[in-house]
């Protein structure tokens, strides 16, 4: 097998593959329930919410309506609602003030 370089990759290929990147990316976090999103927003400036959000983003201007619950549901793999019941906890004082120094700005 040879090795190509980023240029090289075909545009379909480029597309497979970021498509797998995110499938995986996903089912990671569906795994990691014990990480907040919290936790991820003040370490890596997004969250679940946010990717579901970049989802929708994506389908809408395909011209696919896609709802922020649908989306969400792609991205947590069950109803926001059934996720939060199951897996968030009340964010700590410290989490709290974190987000408020490093809230990221993003669209």
């Amino acid at each position: 097998m040879s090795e190509l370089t980023p240029t090289e990759l075909s545009r379909e290929q480029q597309t497979e593959f970021e498509a797998a990147a995110f499938r995986r990316l996903v089912q990671h976090l569906r795994e990691r329930t014990d990480v907040q999103n919290i936790d991820l927003m003040n370490l890596a400036g997004f969250c679940r919410n946010c990717l579901s959000n970049w989802y929708r983003d994506a389908a809408n201007g395909a011209g696919i309506d896609l709802s922020k619950d649908a989306s969400r549901e792609i991205v947590y793999g069950m109803p926001y609602e059934d996720w939060k019941n199951l897996h968030q906890a009340e964010a700590s004082d410290a989490q709290k003030a974190a987000f408020d120094v490093n809230k990221p700005v993003h669209g």
